[in-house]
This record gives structure tokens, C-alpha cells and sequence, in this order.
């Protein structure tokens, strides 16, 4: 085969993975991780040419409603933050409000990893009900992931994936630092 041949076959091969991956983001109600994307190929692929492609993949995406991104439980399509406005139109809900209690806890999970709840109540100065962490539990963002070897053997908290998913982030690292987090909260 010649060399110019082998390329345009190999440029066709890649092109229709390409539109695989694609397809298969499209439709997953879920994140998919690269060991699930590699079962759609015919051929091997290291996770770095797989990466390779989803990144050409999310520069196709660039001028469109959706994009491809990296989360914590992997690659999604999601909507343009700023397509928000006009999706709602269909689905009109309001997003769940959480109390600042909730919202305080869910941050001493997410900074302290992994707590206690009574680690969480030294720093918040206040009890925790136990609704505030079943709350947080329930839209799956914290999990109990181990006990403290201490006296009564109290659980640990720590936050999941789906947390990461819901934010966007591939890994806790990407939250902002508690210093900026402290500068936002003044501005308002």
C-alpha cells in the first residue's frame, strides 16, 4: 500500500473513532472514563492517543451550545454556561437552595478531608444536624469512607466524585484556594 494511501486510511479510521466517541458522549447520561471509551475501538489505543482525540474532539466543539470536557468520573458534553438562560425555557426549575449550614459543612468536607462530624463542629462552632449531612449525602457529594480510630470509632467524611462531576472539576485540587474562597466572600 503506499504511503499516501496508508495515511488517507488511517485519517478515515481516526475521523470515524472520532465520530464514535462522539456519539457515544452524546447519548451517556453519564461521565464516560477512558476504560469505557477504549471498548468502542477496533484497534489498541493508549489512553494518551485516546486523550489526543477527545482533545480534537472538544477544539471541533469549540463555536458550539455544548462542549467536551474532563471531569472527575470522566469525559461529558454539558452545556455552555451561557446557553443556560435559553435552556431553562424548556425545563423551567428552580435549582435546590441550600442553607448556609449545608453549604458551610459541604466546605469543611471538601478542605479538610477526610472529618469527623465532630471536626466539623469545632470548626463551624456549632452542633450538626444530622439532615445537613444526610442532605449532603443524599445528592451523593459526600460518602463516609472510613472511622476515626479513636474512642467511639466516629465516621469519616469525605466527598465523591459526583461532587467533582457537579462542579466540573477533575480533581478536588482545582477548587479554589481557601484564601480566594475568603476574598469572594468579602466582595459580597
Amino acid at each position: 500500500m503506499s504511503d499516501a494511501r496508508l495515511m488517507q486510511t488511517e485519517l478515515f479510521s481516526a475521523t470515524k473513532l472520532k465520530y464514535i466517541l462522539e456519539a457515544a458522549l452524546l447519548i451517556s447520561a453519564e461521565p464516560l472514563p477512558l476504560s469505557e471509551l477504549k471498548k468502542l475501538c477496533d484497534v489498541q489505543l493508549t489512553s494518551r492517543q485516546l486523550e489526543t482525540l477527545l482533545e480534537e474532539i472538544a477544539i471541533d466543539w469549540q463555536e458550539r451550545g455544548v462542549e467536551l470536557t474532563q471531569v472527575a468520573s470522566g469525559w461529558r458534553f454539558r452545556a455552555r454556561p451561557h446557553m443556560q438562560q435559553y435552556l431553562d425555557r424548556l425545563n423551567p426549575q428552580k435549582a435546590p437552595r441550600y442553607s448556609r449550614a449545608v453549604l458551610e459543612t459541604l466546605a469543611i468536607i471538601a478542605y479538610h478531608q477526610p472529618v469527623t462530624r465532630g471536626d466539623i463542629e469545632e470548626i463551624r462552632g456549632v452542633a450538626v444536624s444530622s439532615q445537613i449531612l444526610k442532605t449532603l449525602e443524599t445528592r451523593g457529594w459526600i460518602e463516609v469512607v472510613g472511622t476515626r480510630d479513636t474512642p467511639g470509632r466516629p465516621e469519616l467524611f469525605a466527598t465523591t466524585k459526583q461532587l467533582l462531576d457537579d462542579l466540573n472539576l477533575r480533581a478536588l485540587q482545582e477548587l479554589p484556594s481557601l484564601q480566594q474562597m475568603g476574598t469572594l466572600l468579602e466582595k459580597e
